[in-house]
């Protein structure tokens, strides 16, 4: 086997360790997290704007940075330690990025720990998202270029470095917001991370693709305990605050990452923002749908209601899982779609056209919904 050859075998066996890793130590961990929350009666509660009827421990995410971070720095350091370093280069970005990323998640993490067993205020929680959000510019990663996106394409510093922490803030929360259903929140960040993982592939970048499946990992067995667990059998789980800021972190920060345009690292795409965050369309475009809504109502922009995505599909008659499988089918596409037709289609027509299918589908989706309440009145 040819050397080049055999160094990617070798890469790809690195990964798919990564994914085993992740899987089994969290198939090991979350069973443990339902026997204390039980213990100590640490559950989210059933209320008016929750679908589920019963109290559910929601401490699944507790295990998320902790089997990443052993997977991740298990693999690396196999990976030194058996002469497939990273590339000096690479190294150079790759290090920084990765140590002020595990700052930032390990910042989350205790955040939303707290948050979840007795409550932290959303303005401190905001506070420390900004703070967790600027880690990313200090290791030299920010957004850099739109690649032409409304005729932009390189971004400035003191442009491009707030709106890079303007949208990891955006990002974390949408994965915040969007987990309203079971499965909902791991099975799109799933459907991102599988993607991302697959494109740093491409790109040669294979830390990232490391990152992108320990992570993925970690979610098929908290998915398996969320959607197939009974509650009754005390075998169900939430993945609270602290699974979804730490979600919306890592997905932020492989966005970032994908669309920043840097020679050195890696090679030129073509329309690589729309293609990175295409990939997060769903809850990005649900929370700014929710906001207009909320604004136009004249309601605060962060008054909770039951306007979500998984809210207008529980009202069409969709049962939960229905509505989480075609919650995660609508994401698929959004993402093949704009994957696939990047190379022959202007990114800004790309995005102007996810815009309108995204209007066109809310507004045959409540259609549907006032159609149906409307048939329940007369009944």
């Amino acid at each position: 086997m040819p050397i080049y050859n055999h160094h990617i075998f070798m890469i790809y066996i690195f990964i798919i360790l990564a994914f085993i890793i992740s899987a089994c130590v969290a198939w090991l961990i979350i069973p443990r997290i339902l026997l204390i929350s039980l213990r100590k009666k640490l559950f989210d509660m059933p209320d008016e704007r929750k679908v589920h009827k019963r109290a559910i421990p929601r401490l699944g995410g507790v295990s998320f940075f902790p089997t990443i971070l052993i997977s991740c720095c298990f693999v690396l350091a196999l990976r030194t330690l058996t002469g497939y370093n990273i590339p000096t280069l690479q190294a150079a970005y790759v290090l920084p990025e990765c140590l002020f990323l595990v700052c930032g998640m390990t910042l989350l993490y205790l955040t939303g720990i707290a948050d979840d067993l007795v409550g932290v205020r959303y303005r401190q929680k905001f506070i420390i998202q900004i703070l967790s959000a600027s880690f990313f510019p200090i290791a030299g990663l920010w957004i850099n270029d739109l690649y032409g996106l409304f005729g932009i394409y390189t971004i400035s510093a003191w442009i491009g470095i707030p709106f890079t922490i303007l949208t990891i803030v955006f990002i974390t929360n949408a994965i915040n917001l969007i987990d309203g259903i079971d499965g909902l929140a791991s099975g799109l960040s799933s459907v991102a991370l599988l993607v991302f993982g697959i494109l740093f592939l491409e790109k040669g970048l294979w830390m990232y693709s490391i990152l992108g499946f320990s992570t993925f990992g970690v979610l098929i067995p908290f998915f398996y305990y969320n959607v197939f667990g009974s509650a009754e059998r005390a075998r169900k789980i939430f993945m609270g605050d602290t699974g979804s800021l730490t979600l919306g972190y890592i997905l932020s920060f492989l966005a970032i990452k994908y669309s920043q345009n840097n020679l050195e690292v890696t090679s030129y795409t073509q329309g690589a923002f729309v293609i990175a965050f295409s990939t997060l369309i769903v809850p990005a475009f649900d929370v700014i749908r929710v906001v207009i809504v909320r604004i136009r109502n004249g309601k605060s922009p962060f008054e909770p209601d039951k306007n979500h995505i998984h809210h207008k599909f529980l009202a069409m008659g969709f049962t939960p899982r229905k509505a989480m499988i075609t919650i995660l089918l609508v994401s698929c596409t959004f993402s093949a779609l704009n994957i696939l037709l990047m190379p022959w289609i202007d990114n800004t027509v790309m995005l102007l056209g996810d815009i309108i299918i995204w209007i066109a589908l809310n507004l045959w989706w409540d259609r549907v919904k006032d159609k149906r309440i409307h048939l329940k009145s007369l009944y």
